[in-house]
């Protein structure tokens, strides 16, 4: 059976049947040995290989300074689909919660909309040249089900946050900004922090 796997030659296998006995009156467990080697090779690198490739990319790591703990950004494996246009994505994780938020970057003229989704609470972020910070969504996302709900708003945080930061912001800046501030906009964030 080794033998058509390629792990063994003709003769070690000849050998192996004939369970040849060496000098010494000791089972050959040379080749066994050798076989399961390469068995236990290919098997890691098969597993090593699977397991890079369905991970996705974190591309930062940070604190946010609320009940969720540190947060985990990382790449989506597919462009998220809104108002029939596919945009590029960030999933964001907490330690502290099994909650994810997915950031759809929608590039339009002058501004960059980062589209902020969970199961809790849905907004946006807006970056131009003069500010970056949170607006309710637009109405024109209503026929994708996507609307800001006024009750799981934090209207306090809501309107610390209308203005983050001054002038432009980069994509990656853009992200750990709403992964730091984000849980502050939901009522009762208390109620994100679950055990896994």
């Amino acid at each position: 059976m080794l033998l058509e796997y390629g792990i063994l030659s003709k003769s070690e296998n000849e050998n192996m049947k004939r369970g040849q006995i060496d000098s010494k009156g000791i089972l050959n467990f040379n080749l066994i040995f050798l076989a399961m080697k390469r068995m236990i090779l290919a098997a890691v690198l098969v597993i090593a290989f699977c397991t890079a490739s369905f991970a996705r990319k974190v591309i930062a790591e940070g604190a946010s300074y609320t009940a969720l703990g540190n947060y985990k950004i990382e790449l989506a494996d597919n462009p998220v689909t809104v108002n029939g246009v596919e945009y590029k994505a960030y999933v964001i994780s907490y330690e502290n919660s099994p909650m994810e938020v997915t950031v759809a970057v929608c590039k339009e003229r002058k501004c960059k909309k980062y589209i902020t989704m969970s199961d809790n609470l849905s907004v946006q972020y807006v970056c131009n040249d003069q500010y970056f910070g949170v607006e309710k969504l637009d109405k024109s996302l209503q026929k994708d089900g996507l609307k800001t709900s006024d009750e799981a708003l934090n209207r306090s945080e809501y309107f610390h946050q209308k203005v983050l930061t001054q002038g432009h912001s980069g994509e990656l800046e853009a992200a750990q900004l709403i992964a730091a501030f984000f849980p502050r906009l939901i009522n009762n964030e208390a109620s994100m922090i679950g055990s896994f």
